[in-house]
């Protein structure tokens, strides 16, 4: 059934059925680092925590290496056989990653092999969850309607955040029920159990999903495009490609860095307790959540372009006071609203990202071009963020990583003044 001739009920119902699998898919990909600091002795040799907590996140940042796969099989299987089946398949990659993490030896029982085996599971988890972006971000745009596409789209960052927001909210209770030691021994295992299980419970409510009508247009109409949904077809797009994986460097560095980074941030620079990094967090997250919609719906009535430029704008100009400020805070109130100002900031970007990315592609390339472009950018620039900031840390140069990222927020400015005013969807 076509989204147009969709009734409002069963729209809403395929928005659940879409967003409920996004959100389990980025607490299982999230939980990772928001827990890194409890398992990270577990698969490194060194006993700094620093150097440590580098190798985790290194392994994070490789997890990033398989997303651009994983949109490419994902989103090619969308734009061929459907948005829901694609869907589907994807979550349940996820939960064999997640339950495969839960199960793992550490390096005193395998040795080396142990963090050979906890990166094989991260790669799963980015070749899944790689391909869940360019659907999803596809999948919502298309049930929107002109004039509330933004709104629509916007729910994808909210089930994303919310998955965030899950996995904080799950270290917090563990936090609570176990001990710091028995956090470090074996219950960070229980987080990706419990995400395990959410993949399979959501693979039930995906089930409900109407596929959009542009799946049901793209069928009619398969002589016309033979080649739909492969890189042959996406390479006539290559210009709108290219644009896509500029702003996605700035947005996915500001994104990794203000909602995943800040956590390591707040507890190894401004000396903040774990539990209290924790609270802050997840009041932040909670926040930035709700911002989507509201964000999305003004991206609706400014126009989603303006949307970014004032992203780039704002960003450029108060990534260096709030990060300088942030690293020498001690008040946890006061290090909630220097991230949540950032989360503001960024939720210019973040409401209006999917539906911007998916109306530059025409229907038998859109789920292909919007996750693979999104995936490489957010590979080399999103993915790496926790790394490189760790690692100017390391070297006594931690500020280079705020100038890094104004540097990427420039290239997105100028990439923003130059999108189209017609997209395909229109």
């Amino acid at each position: 059934m076509p989204s147009q001739t969709l009734s409002k009920k069963q729209k809403i119902t395929s928005i659940i059925a879409a967003s409920s699998g996004n959100l389990v898919e980025w607490y299982d990909f999230y939980i990772y680092a928001f827990s890194a600091h409890y398992f990270a002795h577990h698969f490194s040799a060194s006993s700094n925590p620093t150097i440590a907590l580098i190798a985790a996140f290194a392994i994070f940042a490789l997890g990033f290496l398989m997303r651009p796969i994983g949109s490419w099989l994902f989103g090619s299987l969308a734009d061929k056989i459907g948005r829901k089946k694609s869907m589907l398949y994807s979550i349940i990659l996820m939960a064999i990653g997640s339950f495969l993490i839960a199960a793992l030896p550490t390096k005193a029982t395998l040795g080396d092999g142990a963090i050979i085996l906890l990166l094989l599971a991260r790669l799963i988890q980015g070749l899944s969850v790689g391909g869940e972006y360019g659907i999803a971000a596809t999948y919502l745009s298309e049930l929107g309607s002109k004039g509330h596409r933004g709104f629509y789209s916007s729910f994808q960052y909210v089930t994303l955040i919310g998955g965030q927001l899950l996995a904080v909210f799950s270290a917090v209770v563990m936090e609570i029920i176990f001990t710091p030691e028995e956090l470090g021994d074996y219950a960070w295992r229980i987080l990706f159990v419990f995400g395990g299980v959410l993949a399979l419970l959501s693979l039930l409510v995906r089930k409900n999903m109407h596929e959009s009508a542009n799946v049901y247009e793209g069928a009619q109409n398969i002589q016309k495009h033979k080649d739909r949904g492969s890189l042959r077809a996406l390479w006539k797009y290559k210009k709108p490609f290219l644009m896509i994986l500029g702003f996605t460097a700035g947005g996915s560095l500001c994104f990794y860095t203000f909602t995943t980074y800040t956590k390591t941030f707040m507890i190894n620079t401004a000396g903040l307790h774990s539990q209290t990094a924790n609270y802050i967090m997840l009041g932040a997250l909670f926040c930035y959540m709700l911002f989507q919609p509201l964000f999305g719906a003004l991206g609706d009535k400014i126009g989603r372009k303006n949307s970014l430029i004032l992203f780039s704008a704002l960003g450029i100009i108060a990534t260096y006071p709030i990060l300088s400020t942030l690293a020498n805070i001690q008040s946890p109130m006061g290090a909630f609203l220097i991230i949540t100002l950032s989360l503001v900031i960024l939720s210019f970007y973040t409401s209006v990202a999917g539906v911007i990315k998916a109306e530059l592609f025409p229907v038998e390339v859109r789920a292909l071009g919007t996750g693979l472009s999104y995936a490489i950018g957010n590979t080399l620039f999103g993915g790496t963020a926790p790394y490189f900031a760790l690692q100017f840390k390391s070297h006594g140069i931690e500020n280079g990583f705020f100038i890094y990222i104004i540097i990427m927020l420039v290239l997105c400015f100028a990439i923003a003044w130059c999108l189209p005013k017609k997209t395909q969807l229109d």
